[in-house]
């Protein structure tokens, strides 16, 4: 009866001789068994050998063996959120709990305390936030967003929840108040109107400000949206109330009438009251501020424009740009501080969005680099009706959040404890690195402390609310970003917390180019030609290596001492050509191809010959210039050497598509889709340029001839562009990355692993018309991608010369800034486009012959199938699925490695997997993962070491040794559709798994959790997958993420410890665990919200102010909104919808021990505040009483003696 097939693939463990046989551990994550699964799976792919022997030492292997990973180990969720909030739209800010909370266009809430505090939240709806009011000291917070909806947020739980929903569904929401203590929300429309909210029910009031009530009856003309909702901080009983269109109305809530009527020719954008409350400012469309007294109301009391010229006399004022806000804030002890945005002249148009702070007579205007979103100014008290004592300014913009410090006349910027520049030039790629050695954080730190920006304000950060600690994970995690600008930056990634260690600015090894000499690189990439494409690092011997797009790779080393040198380069040619092979007919190709009989055709594989501006033809120039000079190198990572792919025959480098780095070697290797590179970094060699056709030497499965270097050849004019043209993106989704650099091997290609040479075929070949122009068919996936257009010789070179299938690099190709589109492929996409043969999208233009570097790793491994002793390898991937082992012959004495010549060669060892080769690892025979060799770290320019220490010391990591004949290493090979694990040196495959057949993989890579190694893949349909090893049992499936946005393809990456990240938008790095005991464990680590503070007293008013200051103090909201009172509001009106963060919803989805836990901690938490707050006014009431009865003694005592006739 054959099995179901499962979504996740097939499983196909290839079973040796087995000493027991237990049915149900063979049935253990056995997902599904695909019928045509087994006709690639159990072959040896051995370049030289047979089929796989069903005996042997391999079941011996298998046997010992136990894996301890289950699937009760894994559990994905999402941990923090780094970074600047993207595109973000509102601010909060909490003056008694010290917390700020900002508001974005795509529905989230980042709340941001102390550093180690940083929450981030999401609507469901995915709304813009309009607005944010936070309930001052209370723990919670209200959010309006762009889909007239209300939220109030619980913020006395790690994970803020929200309590209740209230949805408009007649007006839009324009503005909205919330009284400092106070249960009633203000809520203005667009309409006009404005309507009250119980923040305790989330209940709409029956008492409504309608407009037509509010202005005067003799208004023809409708006021406009409410921009402005505020109570009087003199009394509460009356609320200010600001429309657009100029008109300020002072309402008086319990006469419920207008008490007295403001009216402005300009449009009004903000208002702010003196704390008085006898006067307020407003910021009007025209860029002038004006102050009005409630006495006279007639006219405003005082009008500026404060960035406007001089007016002349019997001239109006010139207008400026709107003030889009302003706030006006008392001092006790000093002139009031105007604060706005905006304003700005209009003849000025080149000046940058700017923060005006008007303190007396003094005008300072603070420039910014980015557009000012929102601000908010920080004062002492939160009391309306006090001097408000401001003591900074947060500006959000539209790219960064800075805070200024109003307390010193030059107002200087606090330093930014967040991580919130990590967009300061667009993220390109990423590295994590988790349980790295502990010393490097440290080390880092003190070398990158001694180059950060001065002037920053001496006072400390402003924002401390919350509390957090440590938590239970104690080990070191290093996040690093490549950068659009070159620039590579190393964070402490620490206990879920984010902070920079080291910059370091890789452009500053290459010449600056000078207006209009940067016309070779930009014929590679239009923008940012020192943009990073990849990274690799050595934490245990800090070797250091990035490539970038301009086709260079840098080698750097760690010092602490400074030194002056010059930088030591070298050029390699890397451009090769293949003979195009015509695809003959399935009936007639024999299994061995005649290659006299295949006829010729021209080549138009690579780019045309691209002249120069002086008409010679580029050869041997390097994108880039690099400095000849000396170069004063601070402590830090110093440039060792910069090795440039050059022009080859005016076609410009490939860029770079992997990169390896062996410090216990000292090798670097690299390729691209031309072939593989391999340097020596000691002796400053090159040892392999070599085509990657060349690496197969006489074992080519398609007999291709390799040209190197590539000769000059002449564009025929009228050729009609099949497969360079830009593809559509119907199709072009439907691929992996790899899919344009070269086609995938079938199935059938596993016969090359028995020494076959299958014929070449077409799977689902339909009837293909004859390219009468190159004179053989051309493939569906070309024809398909034909525009039908035909192009003149200089649009075929500027389209050709990207490389095959790829669009030219602008921009960087940041990560921040790339898109595509993956849904789900039809069956017959998915065979175009991952189930081809190696040559049946070959046409006479189309470069998919080529066949790119994908996957390098570095390892002390058996490098043939007789090899009886391990010897140093490179493995190599290639996007068509092959796997070769480089051979490397090392001097075996340590001082020779200096002088003694290092000899690379290809061992002849091929392996093959379906789909583009993605990753490497091994494994030792007890199943341990085995680490590459490294060299221990020593400072290269420490002039103190004797000659001994000068000595490299290396760490091999090789496996030990045994007596017993058989296998003694597992590699795991994994690509973009299947992982296979194999012994070695016999090169069994022991274990096949299929993981997707839809999709394809993007990123995976081999980890360890609990001390034990599994597989991590991210797929492109979304898809989380974790598998054993070697075993490759499926132990986690999770849908997590659909890929939407390129940039979460680049930068998606797995580390130990069940540790992952990705950018998840251009300004943000979203980190999560697969783990479930990290999960378990999260509550801990996450910092609090809240904490228990006691609200600051009001201060004293004085016995006249009480007397003469207003009925503010005994206004009573809830007699004047309640239901009683005031009656119910319209059901149409608005929808209360409960949400989940209450105790009730928690209850229903919290279950297990950790839920009850919880909920007792909250309930805890819960009857301890009430009984503090009982406490504090039960202190309160005997204080009062302790003062009446001495007041009361006081009187008796003076009135004793006295006579009735003396009163």
């Amino acid at each position: 009866m054959p099995t179901p097939r499962s979504r996740r693939g097939s499983l196909t463990p290839v079973f040796l001789k087995m000493k027991k046989f237990n049915f149900r551990k063979v049935l253990d994550g056995l997902t599904a068994s695909s019928p045509g699964s087994g006709s690639g799976s159990g072959s040896n792919s051995s370049g030289g050998s047979g089929a796989m022997h069903p005996g042997g030492t391999a079941g011996v292997l298998r046997e010992e063996i136990q894996e301890t990973l289950t699937s009760e180990y894994f559990h994905i969720c999402k941990t923090v959120r780094h970074g600047f909030p993207y595109q973000p739209t509102a601010l909060a800010f909490d003056p008694v709990q010290k917390t700020l909370a900002i508001g974005t266009r795509t529905g989230a809430i980042r709340i941001l305390g102390r550093p180690g505090v940083d929450c981030y939240c999401q609507h469901e709806s995915g709304a813009a936030v309009l607005q944010l009011q936070f309930l001052i000291n209370e723990g919670a917070l209200v959010s309006a967003s762009s889909d007239d909806t209300l939220h109030l947020w619980n913020l006395r739980q790690k994970r803020p929840a929200i309590l209740h929903s209230l949805k408009f569904n007649r007006e839009r929401i324009t503005y909205c108040h919330l009284p400092f203590q106070s249960k009633w929300l203000y809520v203005g429309t667009e309409r006009g109107n404005t309507h009250i909210v119980n923040i305790e029910s989330f209940i709409l009031s029956g008492y409504v400000i309608m407009w037509n009530k509010a202005i005067e009856l003799s208004t023809k003309t409708h006021p406009g949206p409410v921009v402005h909702l505020s109570d009087s901080p003199r009394d509460e009983g009356k609320l200010l109330i600001g429309y657009e269109n100029g008109t300020v109305v002072f309402w008086d809530l319990k006469s419920k009438r207008a008490e007295l009527r403001v009216y402005y020719d300009e449009a009004i954008h903000s208002i702010d009251w003196h704390h008085e409350g006898k006067q307020f400012m407003c910021s009007h469309s025209d860029g002038s501020l004006t102050l009005w007294n409630l006495k006279s109301p007639s006219r405003p009391f005082q009008t500026t424009i404060p960035h406007g010229k001089s007016p002349r006399e019997g001239r109006k004022s010139e207008s400026c740009k709107p003030i889009l806000k302003v706030e006006y804030k008392t001092c006790r002890n000093s002139e009031p501080f105007i604060i706005f945005s905006g304003g700005l002249s209009y003849d000025k148009a080149c000046r940058r969005p700017s923060l005006t702070i008007m303190h007396g007579k003094a005008i300072t205007v603070l420039e910014m680099d980015h557009p000012i979103v929102e601000f908010l100014t920080l004062c002492e008290t939160p009391y309306p009706n006090e001097f408000q004592e401001p003591y900074a300014v947060v500006v959000l913009l539209e790219k960064d959040l800075i805070v200024v410090d109003l307390t010193q006349s030059n107002f200087p910027i606090f330093e930014n404890p967040y991580p919130m520049d990590i967009h300061e030039s667009p993220v390109t790629c990423t590295a994590y690195f988790a349980d790295c050695p502990p010393d490097l954080i440290l080390v880092l730190y003190s070398i990158g402390v001694k180059h950060k920006k001065q002037g920053y304000s001496n006072k400390e950060w402003p924002i401390t609310g919350g509390a957090w600690n440590l938590g239970t994970q104690t080990y070191p995690e290093i996040i690093i970003t490549g950068h659009a600008d070159g620039s590579i930056k190393f964070w402490d990634a620490s206990a879920i917390t984010l902070q920079m260690l080291y910059k370091l600015k890789t452009a500053k090894v290459f010449e600056k180019q000078k207006v209009g000499e940067g016309k070779q690189t930009c014929e590679i990439v239009e923008e940012d030609p020192y943009a990073i494409q990849m990274i690799y690092w050595c934490p245990e011997s800090r070797i250091f290596c990035v490539s970038g797009v301009s086709a260079y790779v840098i080698i750097y080393k760690f010092s602490r001492h400074e030194i002056t040198t010059e930088i030591v380069s070298l050029e390699v040619r890397l451009q090769y050509d293949v003979e195009d092979i015509i695809t003959p007919e399935p009936e007639t190709s024999p299994p061995f191809p005649d290659l006299s009989s295949q006829l010729p055709s021209r080549s138009l594989s690579g780019s045309t010959n691209t002249v120069a501006s002086e008409g010679v033809t580029k050869d041997s120039i390097p994108c880039l210039n690099v400095k000849t000079r000396p170069v004063r190198m601070p402590p830090g990572y110093q440039a060792e050497l910069v090795i440039q792919l050059v022009w080859v025959d005016g076609e410009p480098p490939q860029q770079i598509t992997s990169l390896a780095v062996s410090s216990a070697y000292g090798i670097v290797a690299f390729g691209n889709c031309n072939g593989l590179a391999v340097v020596d970094f000691i002796q400053k060699t090159v040892l392999l340029s070599m085509g990657t056709i060349d690496l197969y030497r006489s074992s080519d499965l398609y007999q291709r001839q390799p040209r190197s270097p590539r000769k000059n050849k002449q564009f025929i004019a009228g050729l009609t562009e099949l497969n360079d043209s830009p593809v559509p993106l119907e199709l072009e989704r439907c691929k992996s990355p790899t899919s344009g650099l070269a086609t995938r091997i079938p199935e059938a290609a596993a016969g090359f692993c028995r020494n076959e040479i299958p014929a070449v075929r077409h799977r689902n070949q339909v009837h293909h018309l004859p390219d009468h122009v190159n004179g053989h068919y051309t493939s569906p996936t070309s024809q398909s991608c034909s525009s039908g257009k035909r192009l003149s010789s200089a649009d075929v070179s500027k389209v050709n010369r990207w490389g095959p299938g790829r669009p030219p690099f602008r921009k960087a190709q940041s990560a921040a800034c790339m898109e595509i589109s993956l849904p789900v492929t039809t069956e017959e996409s998915r065979e175009n486009s991952y189930n081809r043969s190696r040559s049946s999208s070959i046409s006479s233009i189309d470069k998919d012959s080529k066949e790119a570097i994908t996957a390098l790793y570095f390892m002390e491994s058996f490098a043939r199938k007789n090899d009886s002793t391990i010897s140093p390898c490179l493995f190599v991937g290639t996007s068509l699925g092959m796997v070769l082992i480089i051979s490397l012959n090392l001097p075996s004495a340590d001082e020779q490695r200096f002088t003694e010549p290092v000899m690379v060669l290809p061992s002849g060892t091929f392996l093959s997997l379906k789909g583009a080769v993605l990753t490497f690892s091994c494994m030792d025979r007890t199943g341990a993962l085995m680490q590459p060799p490294y060299e221990v770290w020593k400072d290269p320019n420490n002039i103190d070491e004797n000659e001994k220490s000068l000595r490299r010391k290396l760490v091999m990591n090789c496996p030990s040794p045994s007596q017993d004949i058989g296998d003694h290493q597992y590699t795991i090979i994994c690509s973009e559709k299947q992982a296979k694990v194999f012994s070695l040196p016999s090169q069994t495959c022991l274990y096949v798994h299929n993981i997707t057949e839809t999709s394809f993989i993007l990123q995976a890579d081999v980890v360890v959790l609990c001390n034990s190694a599994c597989l991590a893949c991210f797929c492109a349909n979304g898809h989380i997958m974790i598998m054993s090893l070697p075993s490759l049992r499926p132990m986690l499936d999770v849908n997590y993420l659909p890929l939407t946005d390129m940039r979460i393809a680049r930068t998606f990456c797995f580390t130990n410890e069940g540790q992952a990240l990705y950018l998840v938008s251009p300004t943000e790095i979203q980190r999560l665990t697969y783990s479930q005991e990290m999960c378990d464990n999260l509550q801990d680590m996450l910092g609090d919200l809240f904490t228990p503070i006691e609200t600051p007293e009001a201060q004293n008013r004085g016995f006249l102010k009480g007397l003469f200051g207003g009925s503010g103090q005994t206004f009573d909201r809830e007699e004047l909104f309640g239901e009683a009172s005031a009656g119910k509001a319209s059901r149409s009106l608005a929808q209360h919808i409960p949400g989940p963060g209450g105790i009730e919803g928690m209850k229903g989805a919290a279950g297990g021990v950790m839920g009850e836990l919880t909920r007792a901690r909250i309930a805890l938490d819960e009857r301890g505040q009430r009984l503090g707050e009982l406490e504090e006014k039960t202190a309160g009431m005997m204080t009062s009483a302790e003062a009446f009865s001495k007041h009361a003694h006081e009187l008796m005592l003076k009135y004793k003696d006295k006579k009735w006739y003396q009163f």
